[in-house]
């Protein structure tokens, strides 16, 4: 019996063939294709991802990294966070052209066309293939979520807004002044 609506699932080798000049995921098969961010996405990301750099460097703790950077979870999920840390102690998941596995930490700055998928099928996505930590960045609130892995999944640990410095789990010591950010 045919199947009447058969779903097709691209995998990780059809992800490789995808146009170079174009910035795809793949999300349990399905490709995305997100736009591009706006201003406030990247002005947000370049400060965050350089306070991140700035510590992790300083510290001697691990490596940062920027989108498009291909984080490969899985044949049919490969996802470009908008900020990624991987520790020193998991350096082998780090390959000249993805990283292999689940990050320490990811970060995720909501645009309106992926706020959704980023609190929902990511949150649970990050959650299932073991990312310690995750970050999701709110524009329009301009604060900042703070996820831990769970035994049940990802748990709120805090939201920082205007005028309270963030700190992590995963980096310790790390302090942000929210201000600085927005």
């Amino acid at each position: 019996m045919a199947i009447p609506n058969p779903i097709i699932k691209f995998t990780y080798e059809d992800y490789l063939n995808t146009p170079d000049d174009k910035r795809y995921e793949l999300l349990d098969g399905e490709l995305v294709m997100p736009p591009a961010p706006g201003e406030l996405h990247q002005s947000v990301s370049g400060m965050l991802g350089w306070k991140l750099v700035q510590f992790a460097v300083e510290n001697r703790l691990g490596r940062v990294y920027h989108a498009p950077f291909d984080v490969v979870l899985s044949n049919t999920d490969v996802v470009q966070p908008d900020l990624i840390f991987v520790s020193n102690e998991r350096a082998d998941i780090i390959t000249p052209a993805n990283i292999q596995g689940a990050p320490d930490l990811v970060v995720e700055i909501l645009s309106p066309s992926t706020a959704t998928r980023d609190k929902t099928f990511k949150r649970s996505l990050y959650a299932r293939h073991g990312i310690t930590e995750y970050w999701m960045v709110d524009l329009t609130e301009k604060n900042i979520t703070i996820l831990r892995l769970g035994e049940r999944g990802f748990e709120v640990i805090n939201t920082y807004g205007e005028g309270e410095t963030l700190t992590s789990p995963t980096l310790q010591g790390f302090t942000l002044d929210l201000d600085d950010i927005f």
